[in-house]
């Protein structure tokens, strides 16, 4: 199989973009008193798995948590260092990683479609974000997981707006810019038995 990437310095460059535009979409938040912000970092999330394909982008991710995890204020609210990795907002960190990889392969299973890239941003971005976030948020917060789960409602519009937002910017980036997406592996010819 080819790579994802066939040129890694393009690889790496791409994975640090990504990693930055989530990093730069940490700027815009709002705290609540649950003690996770809402944010647009998602946003970046959704995009990086649209457009890099299931290897690079959970890679986007681990560089933005890296970061965070070496006290770099790159999550939202300016915040970085170890003590995140603790807090109510460590499961939907852990859904990010997860969550572009789950995007990913939503979209390389046929070609690039912009229903495909609503059900993929919507099912990777929101859906296991959700699934690993709001239980850790309960346990490291005490509260119980249906008061949690029903509290992360508030989150719903907006994350369905970033939902909207990433297939429109995914979609117009694939009709002006295709390079910027990976190749699709090409099949290697199997060898016929004489």
């Amino acid at each position: 199989m080819v790579s994802e990437f066939p040129d890694k310095s393009a690889l790496i460059g791409r994975v640090a973009v990504f990693a930055a535009l989530i990093i730069v979409l940490g700027t815009v938040a709002i705290p609540l008193p649950t003690g996770v912000p809402i944010t647009a970092q998602t946003l970046g999330v959704m995009l990086a798995g649209l457009v890099l394909g299931p290897r690079a982008a959970p890679c986007a991710v681990a560089l933005v948590l890296v970061l965070a995890a070496v006290g770099l204020p790159v999550l939202s609210g300016g915040r970085g260092g170890l003590g995140v990795f603790v807090g109510p907002t460590v499961g939907y960190l852990i859904g990010w990683v997860i969550g572009t990889s789950v995007i990913a392969l939503i979209m390389r299973t046929g070609r690039f479609v912009w229903w495909r890239a609503a059900i993929a941003a919507l099912s990777g971005g929101v859906l296991v974000v959700y699934a690993a976030g709001i239980p850790i948020q309960a346990l490291v917060t005490g509260v119980p997981l249906g008061l949690t789960a029903l509290s992360s409602l508030a989150f719903l519009p907006g994350d369905l707006i970033k939902v909207v937002a990433a297939t429109l910017v995914a979609t117009a980036l694939r009709r002006a810019y295709p390079r910027a997406f990976p190749t699709p592996p090409t099949p290697q010819p199997t060898a016929v038995a004489p």
